[in-house]
């Protein structure tokens, strides 16, 4: 099994390492294979090398988008290429995006422990489900109806 990681240059946490540590603590036999671009907006095709050119069988695309108006278009586009890719490879790709106004406490000033803890889990936790998916298409179905969220406290069942 190898697992493709693109991540970004403006990232400001480094969410390889996450990801990395999350495999690590699953003891699984993956190989990781990381490929590292300026942007979110590069990231489709990184994540589109890493399938078809390095033949990974699931990756996972961390993003740090920034928090002005231009940075949520970008992210925008990112996903839809995003998307695509999962389309055109047939291969999932699960996006790992941490906004940088996701971490502002109330006032809106950036918290930046809040957003160091909220991009640890999320990272971690989608580094584990890519996990599960590569075991089976039912390896989360026990979650399923759950309202389990990543990064932030779960949503709860209804």
């Amino acid at each position: 099994m190898k697992i493709g990681i693109a991540d970004t240059m403006f990232s400001r946490v480094d969410m390889f390492e996450i990801a990395k540590k999350a495999i690590e603590d699953s003891m699984q036999a993956i190989k990781i294979e990381r490929y590292t671009v300026p942007g979110v907006k590069d990231l489709p095709l990184a994540c589109k090398k890493l399938i078809e050119e390095h033949n990974c069988d699931i990756c996972l695309a961390l993003g740090m988008p920034g928090s002005e108006k231009i940075d949520k278009t970008c992210a925008h586009e990112a996903s839809q290429g995003l998307i695509s890719t999962q389309l055109i490879t047939n291969k999932h790709i699960l996006e790992v995006f941490v906004h940088l106004d996701e971490g502002n406490d109330n006032n809106g000033e950036l918290n930046k422990k809040k957003l160091q803890e909220m991009t640890h889990n999320r990272v971690y936790d989608h580094t584990m489900n890519a996990i599960a998916l590569l075991k089976s298409k039912t390896s989360l179905s026990p979650k399923a109806g759950q309202g389990i969220r990543q990064g932030h406290e779960d949503a709860g069942q209804l």
